[in-house]
């Protein structure tokens, strides 16, 4: 059943102009001879905001006439990304917008370029939140999300011959058109005896195809008062303006670092600055209408994204117990009832814990709270498991020790009526490592949700050929229901079907080639093998086991060994506290100036490092990957959402059984995906038996010689000692034992080669691949966190705006 896309309707075009000229005038004060190009991209937004506003204000109309219970999201990320053209896919505009912008004698894409990204997360975590709002606006759920404005969100990152380099991200220098400002919504938070002022910003989150549009609702920190009047008239302008000064600090920057006491510090005043100010207006939806506030739990369902939120336990508590009156049982029961955790790691150093001392400063009623839950829990772990003192302990919510610490996950686990994790693997090691005892005591509060990600950003906007083609070839219907692509199955060896096929990531390929020219000055070739590594680095994501291919790889090519053309690319930024991360950027950065112009490479091989990865840069890389790189350490990485926007894609992924990567191997099929590597349980006995890496290298000529090529100064002008801490760790303890792989990864890197070099059995693959990806749609991740864990139904909202029947 093919179905073509509409075509543009004229009205709808005109429409958008005479909006976007009637903006210029009314919102911009601008004549067209005084515009610029960012003038009309405001006024082009705003023109598709007017558009929104009826099904938003319906949606909140709906919502509160009806009293439905409601999903809550609470993230300290949200990774969103640019809202201009995901709002015209969604309403079906995107042509329209094309031709008003003609029209002015613009182009559409000069418009996107114009929208700073919204840098409001670092990675994984913050891109789930985003993707998870708009499926739950598509899928009709009631719900809304609550995080923090960041000012400066994450940095800027500048790749230059010392490796990485940060600098501010002022995303909301030049204004954001989609938000609102709530003053009139606004809550004090009370951090260290100081009061805060949180002031909500709204932003529409329309759904694909319907009237929904829900709330992302995140908070502003203010002063109570502008400056110290008393201060200023003393002529102590600084202390006048001190308190406003720290207060504002609190939604300044995303992440301070927080290897420093004050970077902690201002990490947890975030933490309960955010999470009380949407508590608190909970409450005030709660009261607007007219539900008891024994009933919070029956009306809002409190999703912990990660554990940043985690005080959301101790603060429903509190709000419920010191300011509603409620008692300590019903308030718990209130509580538990309301609140699930979803745990998005299994490294346990990137699970929170905070010094007590830190916490009795700034939160001390929270912390008596907690020490109040504590000991009812321990009293109910005494009895069911008399006689066991080092199980209490491990599983206090306080770590004892030299420096007493609060467990902010133990918090989460012990306040929540469901955990999750968010693929099979992680969420069985959750239940059998991280929180094994956990699970015997509560063996039914822990599930699996897998991991999805929305088909229109990641296709329909990020990949408009490929959309265009599914279209033809299989109907409109797969942006909403993605297991459509399955359609896609029996056209896998149609001749016809794979040169559109393969016409189509050409596109893609080229436009990224140009992107590499354009941001790095690399010039690479769109025939060769895209192999890919954008996400963020981190050791365990092992960005340098896929370097040291790399030099293996120069190695092989430079003793004459005939190897197809490849390009690797990477990209990803390293929190600026992480020296190992940045080491490696650098190693990357150094690999790349000397292979570039090495002319015993002849093209065969180039090397990228993008700067400044983001959902901008995502949405071109993502279509013009052929080989995704998902290589973590088996058993540490949670899911990964980065190997289903590929595979989504057509990219075939060269993996290791951690993460989603087993889910897409087993839906794409074995044949589809090149696997490799040691597995979670055989690590766990290779680190029983005592693992040490230079057995594994000594074994290795390849490995040794790549090695020495790094230590020897070939990458770093000259300077061995640059990159020793970087081998120094490969050789002598090697965490997250890149040398006990490094061997299989050569072995299927092999077959990579060996696949790349019939093209037509590639093709067959890449489609594949896109066709069996349907399950990994955030649709069917939230759909299955409404059914299961929520339990909170569609509601549909009928507006008396027109929305136009979207086409990818």
């Amino acid at each position: 059943m093919a179905s073509s896309t509409p075509a543009p309707c004229p009205a709808k075009g005109q429409a958008l102009l005479e909006a976007m000229r009637r903006h210029l005038f009314s919102s911009q004060a601008k004549s067209a001879s005084l515009a610029t190009t960012h003038d009309h991209y405001v006024c082009l937004s705003l023109a598709v905001r007017d558009i929104l506003l009826t099904s938003w204000v319906d949606t909140v109309d709906t919502y509160t006439s009806q009293h439905v219970r409601t999903a809550t999201y609470m993230s300290a990320e949200y990774l969103l990304g640019p809202h201009l053209e995901n709002n015209l896919v969604s309403l079906g505009l995107r042509e329209e917008a094309r031709a008003a912008c003609e029209a002015l004698g613009l182009t559409l894409e000069e418009m996107l370029a114009e929208e700073p990204e919204p840098g409001l997360g670092n990675g994984g975590l913050g891109r789930l939140a985003a993707c998870f709002q708009e499926s739950m606006a598509t899928l009709e759920l009631p719900a809304i999300g609550y995080g923090i404005r960041y000012e400066f969100g994450i940095f800027r990152q500048q790749i230059g011959p010392t490796g990485q380099m940060e600098s501010t991200d002022p995303w909301l220098a030049r204004g954001n058109p989609w938000e609102v400002i709530r003053p009139e919504w606004s809550y004090p938070v009370v951090i260290g005896g100081q009061t805060v002022i949180g002031v909500a910003y709204d932003t529409p989150i329309l759904g694909y195809g319907v009237h929904t549009a829900n709330t992302l609702r995140l908070w502003s920190a203010q002063a109570p008062d502008a400056f110290d009047f008393a201060s200023f008239n003393a002529g102590d302008y600084t202390r006048a303006v001190l308190h406003k000064v720290q207060s504002e600090t609190l939604s300044k920057v995303l992440y301070p670092n927080d290897e420093l006491e004050q970077g902690k510090r201002l990490r947890l005043s975030q933490q309960i600055f955010f999470v009380s100010c949407s508590l608190q207006d909970m409450f005030r939806i709660l009261g607007s209408q007219g539900i008891p506030v024994t009933e919070f739990h029956r009306k809002f369902a409190v999703q912990l994204n990660d554990t940043h939120p985690a005080i959301a336990v101790a603060e429903l508590m509190r709000l419920l117990i010191d300011i509603h009156g409620v008692d300590w049982d019903t308030a718990w029961g209130i509580t538990t009832a309301t609140i699930s955790y979803t745990n998005h790691t299994l490294l346990p150093e990137a699970l929170e814990a905070w010094g007590l001392e830190l916490f009795q400063q700034l939160l001390p009623r929270q912390l008596q709270i907690i020490f109040e839950i504590n000991a009812r829990f321990l009293r109910t772990l005494r009895i069911r498991f008399p006689g066991q003192p080092d199980l209490l302990e491990r599983l206090s919510l306080i770590e004892e020790g030299p420096h007493r610490k609060v467990r902010m996950a133990h918090l989460a686990v012990v306040g929540s009526h469901t955990v999750n994790g968010v693929a099979e693997l992680h969420s069985r090691l959750l239940k059998e490592n991280l929180f094994s005892e956990f699970a015997q005591v509560w063996p039914e509060r822990f599930t699996n949700i897998t991991n999805g990600v929305t088909p229109r950003r990641w296709l329909a906007v990020a990949n408009p050929p490929l959309a265009e083609l599914l279209n033809d070839v299989i109907g409109t219907d797969w942006c909403r229901h993605l297991d459509q692509l399955k359609q896609l199955e029996p056209l896998a060896t149609d001749a016809s079907f794979l040169e559109r096929w393969q016409g189509v990531r050409e596109q893609a390929k080229e436009r990224l080639a140009a992107t590499i020219r354009q941001d790095t000055g690399v010039l690479v070739d769109p025939s060769s093998l895209f192999d890919v590594q954008v996400k963020r680095i981190h050791e365990y994501k092992r960005q340098h086991m896929a370097a040291l291919q790399v030099v293996e790889r120069y190695l092989r090519l430079r003793a004459g060994e005939d190897l197809p053309p490849r390009t690797v690319i990477f990209g990803g930024k390293a929190a600026p506290g992480y020296a190992m991360a940045k080491l490696i950027i650098r190693l990357i950065v150094g690999m790349a100036e000397i292979i570039n112009i090495d002319p015993a490479m002849d093209g065969r091989l180039r090397v990228v490092f993008l700067p400044n990865f983001s959902v901008k840069l995502g949405q071109k890389i993502y279509p013009a990957v052929d080989l995704s790189e998902q290589i973590s350490t088996a058993g540490m990485e949670a899911s990964g959402t980065g190997n289903m926007k590929m595979s989504l894609n057509g990219a075939l992924t060269i993996g290791t059984l951690d993460g989603a990567n087993i889910e897409i191997r087993e839906r794409v099929g074995d044949d589809n995906f090149f696997l490799f590597g040691h597995t979670a349980e055989q690590l766990a006995a290779i680190n029983r038996n005592g693992y040490h890496p230079m057995p594994w290298l000594e074994n290795d000529a390849l490995a040794k010689e790549a090695i020495d090529l790094i230590g020897s100064g070939h990458f770093s002008e000259g300077d061995r000692d640059l990159f020793h801490p970087l081998l120094a760790n490969l050789c002598s303890s090697d965490p997250f034992r890149v040398m006990a792989d490094l061997g299989d990864y050569r072995r299927a890197q092999n077959e990579v080669d060996g696949a790349w070099c019939d093209a037509g059995r590639w093709s067959m693959m890449s489609v594949l691949n896109t066709a069996r990806c349907g399950f990994f749609s955030s649709d069917r991740s939230i759909q299955e966190y409404a059914d299961r864990i929520w339990k909170v139904a569609p509601v549909p909202v009928n507006s008396c705006s027109v929305i136009p029947q979207p086409s990818p």
